[in-house]
């Protein structure tokens, strides 16, 4: 028979949602017993999380900043007929350094690693040894749940972090290079200077499905750092992944699919931006907001992430119906034209976009114009699609 184990609060999954709730009760609520439990044998998986500054409010940075590995001030784009230099900060971090940094600031007992889940409930998390955790409250933040229940597009990429023979000579990012072939939608190459003689390199698609062909993305990323002269002595570390790009769906649905009244952090709890799939400044926003909530008790935590939840998936209405039209709307070798379009728009209005907080004449702006979509096939994708 296992034991028990019993805490104030249990965060299920030790991701990247996870590990920003766990650092934020660090801080602002040290008198908390808090457990982070993770199946895997370290925190945060194998990832490199990016984000624009004005992505995360300057009260917020705080929690944020400790796990920065990687600064640029600025950053490129390139398109076929669009290339720009914007003046905006960019930030990358990556899971070793959510790893380190858990390890460091949480006491031994609060990191339960290499330990499976069968089941969560609002107050009690059975483990696959046998042993039970019971906590005031129980947070579930190990992933998406029930995906189906959205209408979705894909937003899908293989990432190097290659290690090259010689300097690149580059000292800013390039976030989106669509001047390479299209394939599978729209298709774009990611690459982050980490140092000197370091680039990662990230293969993305746009694509109506997730499937992921990664020898053919692999090919692919070592065409185009050989094209540029980036001659790699060795692949440091791969990563790839498929995130969900919405275009409508049922919200209630979507949060009852991973369990109705538990608390969930994350993707679990819908808590992404819409238009990239990127979750990191949620997750900060969430982690911050759940830390100064006084009752733990898991019914008011779960009331408390549903409402939070449920308001940002309103406020996302806007972007879903852009990725509508996108996805419904475009043809798939035709979209980098639309991506084009925004990235001629007022520098201002492209990090606001990105943050989740574009004014009315912002999203004005985004949709006057003559755009490079049929206006028959956009009204159509507005109709059928459930963006709202």
């Amino acid at each position: 028979m296992g034991s028990t184990i019993t805490c104030d609060l249990a965060i299920v999954g030790g991701g990247l949602a996870g590990g920003l709730v766990a650092l934020a009760m660090a801080t602002l609520r040290p008198d908390v017993d808090v457990r982070v439990i993770e199946a895997a044998a370290q925190f945060g998986g194998d990832h490199v999380w990016s984000f624009f500054g004005s992505d995360v409010a300057a009260a917020d940075r705080w929690l944020v900043d400790p796990l920065i590995a990687h600064r640029w001030t600025g950053y490129d784009v390139a398109f076929p007929g669009v290339a720009r230099a914007i003046d905006a900060t960019y930030h990358s971090t990556t899971s070793d350094l959510l790893d380190a940094t858990l390890r460091r600031v949480l006491p031994p007992r609060a990191t339960m690693l290499g330990r499976k889940v069968l089941a969560a409930s609002a107050t009690a998390v059975v483990l696959g040894d046998g042993d039970r955790v019971e906590a005031r409250g129980v947070i579930d933040a190990r992933g998406p749940g029930d995906l189906s229940t959205l209408e979705l597009g894909w937003q899908k990429f293989v990432g190097r972090e290659l290690v090259l023979d010689t300097p690149h000579g580059r000292d800013r990012p390039t976030v989106m290079d669509a001047t390479v072939d299209q394939y599978d939608g729209f298709r774009f190459v990611y690459s982050l200077p980490f140092a000197a003689d370091r680039m990662f390199v990230e293969d993305t698609y746009y694509s109506d499905t997730p499937d992921l062909n990664r020898a053919a993305i692999g090919r692919r990323i070592e065409a185009y750092a050989l094209a540029r002269g980036w001659h790699p002595a060795v692949t440091a570390r791969q990563e790839q992944g498929v995130l969900p790009i919405t275009l409508g769906g049922d919200f209630e649905a979507y949060w009852r699919s991973g369990g109705a009244q538990v608390a969930k952090a994350g993707m679990r709890a819908g808590l992404f931006q819409p238009a990239t799939g990127y979750s990191l400044p949620d997750a900060v926003r969430f982690a911050i907001r759940l830390a100064g909530q006084r009752d733990l008790d898991g019914p008011a935590l779960a009331g408390f992430s549903h409402d939070y939840a449920r308001a940002a998936w309103r406020r996302g209405a806007f972007y879903r119906m852009l990725n509508a039209m996108l996805f419904r709307a475009a043809e798939p070798g035709e979209r980098w034209r639309v991506i084009e379009r925004f990235y001629t728009l007022d520098p201002l209005l492209i990090t606001r976009f990105y943050a989740g907080r574009s004014s009315l004449r912002d999203k004005a702006r985004i949709l006057v114009g003559k755009p490079p979509v049929p206006v028959g096939r956009a009204m159509k994708a507005l109709r059928d699609t459930a963006w709202r």
